[in-house]
């Protein structure tokens, strides 16, 4: 590698128009699908370059960093970051930035439709079609939960809690919500939501159960068996935020046993494993990660990375660099 200009790695493809953003500042190299998602291949490769720009995937670890001699700035293609040692980066020097703000119309659009796949059974009546089951209209078939006059109840109610309960209120559901504070009286006010310091007794009031909230060591199996009981057996659960918020094999057993009526998954613990209970449980909706997929939104959440890449190699000070991460 020639050494005239810094090096970044790039760990999964992404939109050409972040790539050639970048190619701006330093040589750019992008790994094939998977490449980096193991702790090995980090050690081997990562020493050779200055900026690393990388997927919730991608182990960024206190061993990774340590070996990253020349590394300045870890830019992470996400709005979390629980896959970098951030403590480990900042007391090496080495600058970490995230990804805010950009996902939350898109994710706030997914959680209505996971709602609205799960509760009216669309895979469900897809799949009968499609298995040649249909022979007409049955005043019986594949009935589901109407929204209208229903509860929904947030765990989370950051930008994206917020921006799926706006759209729930537009179906007329009623919001109630767990949050490590209340949010702004004037916002909660225009979602007329109600604020539970239990999340426990938010679960039983909540026809739908709704997790939009960070992976911390006190959410970490939030929904375990204790919380899957108090629930109404009709009730939902959707969970757009991270996959170990629930203990999956307790929520399988649960699907399988009818103690919640149904789930909707777009993240899981093991990604891209899937707990194989949970592939065959009914009423349920699995996805793979992809809240934040839309053509705009993908290509905001890289250049935010690539920006904050940018200032960091280019010596600008902290203040000027986007969404920075300290602990």
């Amino acid at each position: 590698m020639s050494t005239s200009s810094p090096h970044i790695l790039v760990t999964e493809p992404i939109p050409q128009a972040v790539v050639s953003y970048l190619q701006n500042t330093g040589e750019v190299t992008v790994a094939q699908k998977g490449a980096y998602q193991s702790e090995e291949q980090l050690l081997q490769d990562l020493p050779k370059y200055d900026a690393l720009l990388c997927m919730l995937s991608t182990p960024v670890t206190e061993k990774v960093l340590n070996k990253a001699k020349n590394l300045k700035i870890v830019a992470n293609f996400a709005v979390g970051y629980d896959n970098i040692d951030v403590k480990a980066a900042n007391k090496l020097g080495i600058k970490v930035a995230n990804t805010p703000n950009v996902l939350t119309e898109a994710c706030g659009d997914y959680a209505m439709g996971l709602l609205l796949a799960l509760s009216r059974k669309f895979k469900e009546a897809e799949q009968y079609l499609r298995d040649g089951k249909f022979t007409g209209w049955e005043p019986l078939g594949f009935l589901g939960m109407e929204l209208r006059g229903r509860t929904l109840g947030i765990i989370g109610m950051g930008r994206i809690g917020q921006a799926f309960a706006q759209r729930a209120r537009a179906f007329g559901m009623n919001i109630i919500y767990h949050n490590r504070s209340p949010i702004d009286p004037k916002k909660e006010k225009a979602l007329d939501a109600e604020y539970f310091n239990d999340h426990k007794e938010l679960a039983r009031r909540s026809d739908v159960l709704s997790l939009n909230c960070p992976l911390t060591e006190e959410t970490h199996h939030l929904v375990d068996r204790e919380l899957l009981k108090i629930m109404p057996q009709h009730a939902l659960l959707i969970n757009i935020s991270r996959g170990a918020v629930i203990d999956e094999a307790v929520l399988a057993e649960a699907l399988h046993d009818e103690i919640i009526g149904g789930a909707a998954l777009d993240v899981f613990e093991e990604e891209p494993k899937v707990h194989p209970k949970l592939l065959s449980a009914p009423n349920t909706l699995l996805l793979p990660h992809i809240a934040s997929a839309t053509h705009k939104t993908r290509e905001a959440i890289g250049m935010l990375a690539a920006e904050a890449i940018t200032s960091v190699l280019q010596g600008k000070p902290d203040d000027e660099i986007p969404n920075l991460i300290s602990r």
